[in-house]
């Protein structure tokens, strides 16, 4: 069993079964989900995306300054961790938000020294705001705080059951891997996280699995060692 992991969740998926923000009960699917490996003990740092409300690059290609689109996607991500932390308090279970940009009292400033404590104090820590920087997005992000916490693994729950050779929702020929290297993935070009985010995962030996975050009891299943979905490593 893993002994801390990295959650990476995708804005859009927080949408539900709505067009735009935040479905309640998705929020309190996920919720529950990580209670259950929380309970077991497993140390659970979170990034989550903020595709549900704003998107730094979509915004850029409607006129919105590139700096100031990905600033506002920051703030998205921090909207979504406030409310991913308020589903799992009201679960019984204690959460901190970070952020990488100041705005005390909404969230405390990150570093990893504050992450690494609060996960060996029981804490669920939500690290919000991305890297802090324009033109990263939260795959990238996530890469680094999975690295920075010295995680085990970065869980990537998506929409979909792993990685396909294309897009199963397109092709209905994809067939699905059970195991794949970041060197497949590159000569590939299977775009399951950005290049930059892929990179940095692949040069510090950082595995994820790729798996359906939106079916129940999936979070778990993966703790307990199921192949539900895709696991890749660095070789």
């Amino acid at each position: 069993m893993f002994k801390r992991i990295l959650l990476k969740l995708s804005g859009e998926s927080l949408m539900g079964a709505k067009n735009y923000g935040i479905d309640e009960t998705r929020l309190a699917d996920y919720a529950r989900q990580i209670k259950e490996i929380h309970a077991m003990g497993v140390q659970i740092g979170i990034v989550i995306g903020g595709g549900n409300i704003f998107r730094g690059l979509t915004g850029a290609g409607r006129g919105f300054d590139r700096v100031k689109g990905d600033q506002m996607g920051m703030c998205a991500t921090v909207i979504n961790s406030l409310a991913l932390s308020s589903a799992l308090e009201a679960e019984g279970v204690k959460a901190r938000v970070l952020t990488a940009i100041r705005m005390e009292p909404i969230g405390e400033f990150y570093s990893k020294w504050r992450a690494i404590e609060a996960l060996e104090h029981g804490e669920v820590v939500i690290m919000s705001g991305g890297t802090g920087n324009p033109y990263f997005t939260t795959d990238t992000g996530s890469a680094l705080r999975g690295i920075e916490i010295e995680a085990d693994v970065m869980l990537k729950g998506t929409r979909v059951d792993g990685i396909y050779t294309a897009d199963p929702e397109k092709d209905p020929t994809a067939t699905k891997f059970s195991t794949i290297t970041y060197d497949e993935i590159l000569s590939r070009n299977l775009r399951i996280m950005d290049l930059t985010a892929t990179t940095l995962c692949r040069e510090n030996h950082l595995p994820i699995y790729v798996f359906n975050m939106d079916e129940l009891g999936n979070l778990r299943r993966v703790i307990d060692g199921e192949q539900i979905g895709t696991l890749v490593t660095p070789a």
